[in-house]
């Protein structure tokens, strides 16, 4: 069983920074890409950022040029530094993967971890 676990979440103050970590576990055989998502209250989920096994990325426009996603394969983790913070990037932020257990791929997610920004 494959499990995703967020953390690094948190309160800060507009222009505050946050670096969010997503560490993969059980039998996992290779990773594919890797995401940033988020939702807020009453918003469907969308894209932050993604990377995909090559180290290509892309975002979201309203965050370009503030975050920053990165994997270490080795340790089989994903992070989102978040900086110059925006009450607009209140959200739950959930990753997500596309993971090999084996000979086929299968999307899954975390649980999602809380940042709340204040003016």
């Amino acid at each position: 069983q494959v499990q995703l676990v967020e953390s690094g979440g948190g309160s800060v103050q507009v222009g505050g920074s946050l670096r969010l970590s997503c560490a993969a576990s059980g039998n996992i055989f290779s990773f594919n890409t890797m995401g940033w998502y988020r939702q807020a209250p009453g918003k469907q989920r969308e894209l932050v950022a993604g990377i995909s096994s090559g180290g290509s990325t892309n975002y979201a426009d309203s965050v370009k040029g503030r975050f920053t996603i990165s994997r270490d394969n080795g340790k089989n983790t994903m992070y989102l530094q978040m900086n110059n913070l925006k009450p607009e990037d209140t959200a739950v932020y959930h990753c997500n993967a596309h993971i090999s257990v084996g000979s086929t791929y299968k999307y899954y997610w975390g649980q999602g971890t809380q940042v709340t920004v204040s003016s």
